[in-house]
């Protein structure tokens, strides 16, 4: 990674000042903050747009074994019926198939939940120096 791409967590307090041309006795005057604000934009993580159930729902169909478990049951199913078996075996595979969907789909909600909830859980107060003074809250 180049040194001038280094992500900002991952330089130090002296490059991080002298990019921002702040002095640490006197942190960043309003005209600074807002100058910054433009340029970086505010300081929060991005954030993914949310897929619906749906197209959560198809994700599931693209791992490589429900793949193959699907032509699977089409092979069963188209030999089943030409030999007079019967498609049981495919049915029950395609059953499977959209019952592991279904519990994937259960499990990625889930999971999106609770990392809402701990983002919810964390706190967002920080205390920053503005004009010579030290201040607290959201910013």
């Amino acid at each position: 990674m180049e040194e001038n791409k280094k992500e900002w967590f991952n330089q130090s307090v002296e490059e991080i000042k002298e990019k921002l041309k702040v002095e640490e006795t006197q942190g960043l005057s309003e005209e600074q903050v807002a100058k910054n604000r433009e340029i970086y934009g505010l300081n929060e993580l991005a954030t993914k747009k949310k897929k619906s159930l749906f197209v959560k729902f198809l994700e599931q169909f693209k791992d490589f074994m429900i793949i193959i478990l699907i032509i699977a049951a089409i092979i069963s199913g188209v030999v089943g019926y030409y030999e007079g078996e019967g498609i049981t075996d495919s049915i029950i595979i395609l059953i499977v198939v959209i019952v592991n969907a279904i519990i994937g789909v259960a499990q990625e909600n889930k999971a999106e939940k609770s990392l809402e909830a701990l983002q919810r859980l964390s706190s967002h107060v920080v205390k920053v120096m503005r004009n010579r003074q030290y201040n607290s809250g959201t910013f």
